[in-house]
């Protein structure tokens, strides 16, 4: 990414906006809503199973894509060995990945497939404005994890997960487990069984 070393702050800064407004154009022309159908924005939601989960600006699934910041980092760092990148081109990368991830996710087959496997029954994916702010909580923790020292990001990781997992038993990497290879005792545990 020889070019877009001699960009500056500035402009990877209208780079990243442009990128979240082309994002947040594409979810809505796939079907998704701008905002939840209820009508209203609130900047938390915290019950899980309902209509409303993942249709507000942040719930209790915007830990995971904190946690996704910091797995960016991790890896756009490592590939900056190689390939010397600036913090702004690996931002560029995650930010990337992030929003081809929140794509991803909000097609029919990845909808569905939480459907099937997941507690999330009553899932049909997420509003633009969570979407967008999934990105932004991502964003938040690739910037952390570039300034935070490694055994505070692995300890806000692993702090976040369990909390999360007690919370509403569900997390990341319950979410991982349970698109790849679902498991009957993981699902019973959500269940409340």
């Amino acid at each position: 990414m020889p070019q877009l070393e001699k960009l500056s702050t500035r402009n990877y800064i209208f780079i990243s906006i442009g990128i979240l407004v082309v994002f947040a154009v594409t979810l809505h022309l796939m079907g998704q809503i701008w905002i939840c159908k209820c009508g209203y924005v609130k900047l938390w939601h915290g019950v899980t199973y309902s209509s409303e989960n993942s249709q507000h600006l942040t719930d209790w699934y915007t830990f995971s894509h904190i946690i996704h910041g910091f797995g960016f980092y991790l890896f756009a760092w490592l590939l900056s060995k190689k390939w010397k990148l600036s913090v702004w081109q690996m931002f560029l990368m995650a930010l990337l990945v992030e929003v081809s991830w929140e794509l991803f996710e909000n097609t029919d087959f990845v909808i569905n497939r939480y459907r099937e496997v997941t507690i999330s029954l009553d899932y049909y994916g997420d509003s633009v404005i969570n979407s967008v702010f999934d990105v932004l909580a991502m964003t938040f923790g690739f910037w952390l994890a570039y300034r935070l020292p490694v055994l505070m990001v692995i300890a806000l990781t692993v702090a976040m997960e369990l909390w999360v997992g007690y919370s509403i038993r569900d997390n990341l990497t319950l979410n991982i487990i349970m698109l790849i290879h679902p498991s009957q005792a993981i699902l019973n545990w959500q269940s409340g069984g």
